[in-house]
C-alpha cells in the first residue's frame, strides 16, 4: 500500500529513542520530510545518521525541550523554514515519574502535567494554523495503554494521558471541518527504556528478577510477547497517512491484546 507520505512533512516530538524514534524512522521510510527533537543535540545527530542510514532518507532536527513552550514554538518554525509548512504532527513524550497518589506533591504533578498534557497543547496550537492553512492534516497523539485501563503505580500518568484523550476527542470536532485528524495510539508493552525502568521497579518491589517479569507479563499478553518499537512506528505512519482519511476522534492500542477493558 502507497501511504501517500512522499514529502509530506512530519515533526515527532521526543523522538531520539524509543516510540519517537520509531514513529520518525516509519514517516523517513515512506519518504515524508521529518524534524526531529530532543534535548541533546549529540543524541539528534547519532539518530539522524541511523534514520539515514536504514532508509535513506535524512531527518532534520531542532533541540527542544518540550516543557518549554518557546522551544516547542522553535522546532514548528524551523520546520516551516526548512519544508514549507507542516502536514503531520506526532505528539510524544517520556513518561512521568511512577508511584501512589501519596508519593507525589504539586509541583510533581505540575511537572507531570506540564510534560504529559500540556506540551501536546501547546505544539497543537502552533501547527494547526499551518494545517488549515493547507486544507488539510494529521495530528497524533500518542499516550499509553493506561488510557483505556488504568495501570498500577502509575497514577501521574494516568491521569495526565488521559486528559490526551479528553483534548484529541474535543480537536477531532472542533477540527474536522479543516480536515484534519486528530487520534491517540497508546502503546502496551513495547520494548523500550521506559518499560525497562517500570519492569525494573515492580520487579525490586515484588522481590523477583526482571527475567520473571518479563515472562510473567508475556503470558497475559495475547500475542505471548512484547512489541518492537518498529510495530508501533508502522501503525503510525498508517494513521499520519493519505491512507487515512476517514480516522478520526479514535484512541487506537498496540498493544498485542494486553488490555482486556474496552
Amino acid at each position: 500500500m502507497d501511504l501517500g507520505l512522499k514529502n509530506k512533512t512530519a515533526i515527532v516530538m521526543a523522538s531520539s529513542a524509543g516510540l519517537g524514534k520509531a514513529v520518525a524512522t516509519e514517516l523517513a521510510r515512506e519518504g515524508a520530510n521529518v524534524m526531529i527533537s530532543s534535548r541533546r543535540e549529540d543524541e539528534l545527530k547519532k539518530v539522524q545518521a541511523e534514520i539515514k542510514s536504514e532508509t535513506g532518507n535524512e531527518p532534520a532536527y531542532t533541540v527542544a525541550d518540550i516543557t518549554n513552550y518557546d522551544d516547542i514554538k522553535n522546532v514548528v518554525n524551523s520546520t516551516v523554514e526548512k519544508f514549507g509548512g507542516v502536514d503531520i504532527l506526532v505528539n510524544n513524550a517520556g513518561g512521568p515519574p511512577g508511584g501512589t497518589f501519596d508519593k507525589f506533591d504539586d509541583e510533581t504533578w505540575l511537572n507531570a502535567i506540564n510534560l504529559n498534557l500540556l506540551s501536546y497543547i501547546r505544539s497543537i496550537r502552533e501547527v494547526v494554523p499551518y494545517m488549515k492553512k493547507a486544507g488539510q492534516g494529521w495530528i497524533l497523539n500518542c499516550t499509553s495503554s493506561g488510557v483505556k485501563q488504568a495501570l498500577p503505580n502509575l497514577i501521574l500518568s494516568n491521569t495526565c494521558r488521559m486528559g490526551v484523550v479528553g483534548l484529541s476527542k474535543t480537536l477531532c470536532d472542533e477540527l474536522g471541518g479543516d480536515n484534519i485528524r486528530v487520534n491517540v495510539l497508546a502503546p502496551g508493552r513495547i520494548w523500550t527504556d521506559r518499560i525497562a525502568y517500570l519492569d525494573g521497579m515492580r520487579a525490586e518491589k515484588m522481590g523477583v528478577t526482571l527475567d520473571e517479569i518479563q515472562t510473567s507479563t508475556s503470558k497475559s499478553i495475547s500475542l505471548g510477547r512484547y512489541g518492537d518499537p518498529a510495530e508501533f512506528g508502522r501503525t503510525a505512519a498508517f494513521l499520519c497517512s493519505e491512507a487515512n482519511t476517514y480516522t478520526s476522534g479514535q484512541t487506537v492500542l498496540v498493544d498485542g491484546g494486553l488490555t482486556t477493558a474496552y
